[in-house]
Order: structure tokens, then C-alpha cells, then sequence
């Protein structure tokens, strides 16, 4: 199967140099009381079944104790608003989010249960990643593997954030408190100390991988004139996207 032309539109934008670093964008869920929620995510990259390559996966992270881990385990709907100002262009994509927790996590099970439900997810799962090199003799995507490869690209100030004390969002006594906390955690292999390796492994913990299934992207070209909009939704079959222009 061959690439899907969205996915060759944000990779081209992404190109673009006046959208260097444009890897943020906007995720929004619902909570148990239907209540919506946003918040800016890092895009980490695409993670691409091999036997389902028309449908690749976005990669992003959160903290697994903040809201919107619960908010997705109880509803696995989500859409993205990610704007590129440098090409002006716009993908609002839906899709459906899995959190990874680590393997000890209380909620490991329930995050794989909704992985068992996707077609998609399940493929990966069995068949593995399309650019993967494994010499082990078995093409079964590792999700923890991926999780700590993640993690471990992050510079050591980002993943302190994940042996941060408390939960995002916990009430603190004051603006002064952080200062308290660690401002670096390095890889374990850089880890020096008995101290510096149990960081590691408590912000490792607390760190989720998430990935976002998608399965509509409305792509909004405001630098053509005139403007273009072009909407991608994944066929009933599964194997395909059907293309419709619509109106800007």
C-alpha cells in the first residue's frame, strides 16, 4: 500500500524551513462527565505497520498520572489541531489515542485491552513496524522497547519532568516550590550515581507513550489562493482514504 497523500502533505510542510520546529499541536478530549479538554502535545514522529502502512501512527508522550491519561483510557476519541504558520497549513486529524504505560503500571492492562480492540494496533502488534531492522527473527512490534526509545531521546531537563514529585496539575504551596525539584535525569547509561539511576527509573514510570490512531484529517491550504481544503477519512473497508475537496 502505498503512502497516503496527508501524510506526504504534513511531511512536505514539515519540510518547509520557516516551519522548523512547528512539532507542536493542539489535542483535545473528553472527560467521564463529557466534559472537553486541550492541551499542547510534542509530535515524537510515526510509527507505521508494516501490513497497514496506509494508516501510519502518530507518536507523542504524556505523564500517566495527569488527567489526560484518564481522560483517554475512558474515551479513546481525540482530535488534533496542528497549524504550521511557516506554509500555512492547517490538518485537523481524528483519531483514536492509546496510552502505553510501563509494563508495572495498574493500568497497563486496561491500555492493552483498548490496543486488542484496533485492527490497526493489533497489526503493528503482530506484524511489526515498517522500517524496523530486527534480526531476532520475529517482525512483533515491542511497544515498551519503543516506549523507553522515546524517552531516552529526550535531553536529560525533559525527562526530569517526569520525576517531578507530584501529578501535572497538583495544587502547590507556591511558584517557589519547583525550585526544589531535580532539573536534569540522565540516560542510565550516563547515570553515575545509585541516585541518578533511580531517577531514571522513577521518571521512566511516569512517563506513557502515546500513539494516535487517525482516522479522518481535514487539510486546510490558506497559503494557495485561493484557498484550498481537502478531507481524508478512512474507508469502511480499512484498507484505503477516500479524498473529498470541500469548501475553505
Amino acid at each position: 500500500m502505498s503512502v497516503p497523500r496527508w501524510l506526504n502533505a504534513i511531511t512536505t510542510a514539515l519540510s518547509v524551513p520557516e516551519n522548523k520546529g512547528k512539532v507542536a499541536y493542539q489535542v483535545a478530549t473528553i472527560d467521564s462527565q463529557n466534559i472537553p479538554h486541550v492541551r499542547t502535545q510534542i509530535h515524537r514522529g510515526f510509527v507505521t505497520p508494516r501490513d497497514a502502512a496506509h494508516v501510519p501512527l502518530l507518536i507523542t508522550s504524556t505523564d500517566v498520572r495527569s488527567p489526560k491519561a484518564e481522560q483517554m483510557l475512558f474515551n479513546t476519541a481525540v482530535e488534533i489541531a496542528w497549524w504550521m504558520e511557516g506554509s500555512m497549513d492547517q490538518f485537523r486529524i481524528s483519531g483514536r489515542a492509546f496510552i502505553i504505560p510501563g509494563p508495572d503500571h495498574p493500568q497497563y492492562s486496561t491500555a492493552f485491552s483498548h490496543i486488542e480492540k484496533s485492527a490497526i494496533l493489533s497489526t503493528l502488534t503482530s506484524s511489526g513496524e515498517t522500517n524496523s531492522d530486527s534480526t531476532s527473527g520475529s517482525n512483533e512490534f515491542d511497544f515498551e522497547q519503543k516506549r523507553r526509545e522515546i524517552f531516552d531521546a529526550m535531553r536529560p531537563a525533559m525527562k526530569a519532568t517526569w520525576y517531578r514529585p507530584v501529578a501535572p496539575g497538583s495544587v502547590i504551596a507556591s511558584y517557589d516550590v519547583p525550585k526544589g525539584w531535580s532539573r536534569e535525569v540522565p540516560t542510565l547509561e550516563e547515570a553515575k550515581t545509585e541516585e541518578d539511576k533511580k531517577k531514571w527509573h522513577d521518571a521512566l514510570a511516569n512517563f506513557a507513550m502515546l500513539l494516535i490512531e487517525p482516522t479522518k484529517i481535514d487539510w486546510v491550504q490558506l497559503g494557495e489562493k485561493p484557498n484550498r481544503r481537502t478531507l481524508f477519512t478512512r474507508t469502511d473497508s480499512g484498507d484505503g482514504w477516500k479524498e473529498e475537496i470541500l469548501a475553505p
